[in-house]
């Protein structure tokens, strides 16, 4: 992720986007939606590696070129989610997001599903096994 969208320039100058700043904005319009439980390492990855909100570009593959931009993004998903609705809302936020925010026209939002967090209950106390 080396490449910079460059925005041939106007009176004032140039404007270039690194490949990294649309995989940022990617990756925090994806967990903003409601039922990700986080964006996993991608292939090389793995499942196991579910990643907070340290390295938002974690998760997202994007190719940027003049005028347009592909993203790939890789998630984890809060089970009990309808997974076809929530990959519906991750690409329209994160079409809308990139597009608002760097005016290049996304092509392709691709949602891959890597796994699913199951949230153990903490909260019932177990009864001791002996007495």
């Amino acid at each position: 992720m080396n490449g910079l969208f460059n925005n041939e320039g106007n009176e004032f100058g140039n404007v270039k986007i690194s490949d990294d700043v649309v995989a940022i904005i990617a990756g925090i319009a994806a967990t903003e939606i409601e039922g990700v439980a986080g964006m996993s390492g991608g292939i090389t990855g793995g499942i196991a590696d579910i990643l907070g909100m340290k390295n938002m570009s974690k998760g997202v593959k994007v190719e940027v070129g003049d005028k347009q931009a592909a993203i790939d993004l890789y998630i984890i998903v809060e089970y009990g989610t309808k997974i076809k609705e929530l990959g519906e809302k991750i690409q329209e936020n994160v079409k809308k997001s990139v597009e608002t925010m760097t005016g290049l026209e996304v092509v392709e939002v691709n949602v891959n599903v890597q796994g699913v967090n199951i949230v153990k209950n903490t909260d019932v106390e177990e009864e001791p096994r002996v007495k």
